[in-house]
């Protein structure tokens, strides 16, 4: 039998961490795609990766709040993403209303509040997670 040894400090809950610093990034191009695109989803194969992404982010997050012992700080990061998806779909539809939602993905303009606080969130998730995982390299006492 073929046995593996990683190290140390390459745990679930690290993997996890620099995943989720991938995905904030992704969050923070994609808004910058569609504000470069007026708002109009951008026909890009990329984009579409991207926005695949970040919705399925949304089930790993979920998923591994509950399957990984996550330390107290470290907790934070799934559990903020579940939120940001949550009341951005709240949101998103919210803001679309207001506008009328459209009859095909097309037509649809993604209002400019909804690319700040998606990018926003992308800023400051992105910041989270290097801090978590910063924290047990140089010992901050969080």
């Amino acid at each position: 039998m073929l046995s593996m040894s990683f190290p140390q400090w390459l745990t679930p809950q690290f993997a996890y961490l620099v995943f989720s610093a991938i995905v904030a990034t992704l969050i923070w191009i994609e808004g910058g795609m569609l504000k470069r695109n007026g708002g109009k989803l951008p026909k890009s194969a990329f984009f579409q990766i991207c926005s695949l992404i970040d919705t399925a982010w949304f089930f790993v997050s979920t998923v591994m709040l509950y399957m990984l012992d996550f330390t107290p700080l470290a907790i934070v990061v799934p559990a903020a993403y579940g939120i940001y998806t949550v009341f951005g779909w709240i949101y998103g539809t919210r803001l679309l209303k207001r506008r009328g939602i459209p009859d095909s993905p097309a037509d649809l303009i993604v209002p400019p509040k909804y690319i700040a606080y998606s990018q926003s969130f992308a800023l400051v998730f992105f910041i989270l997670c290097i801090l978590v995982i910063t924290q047990s390299w140089f010992a901050i006492a969080i």
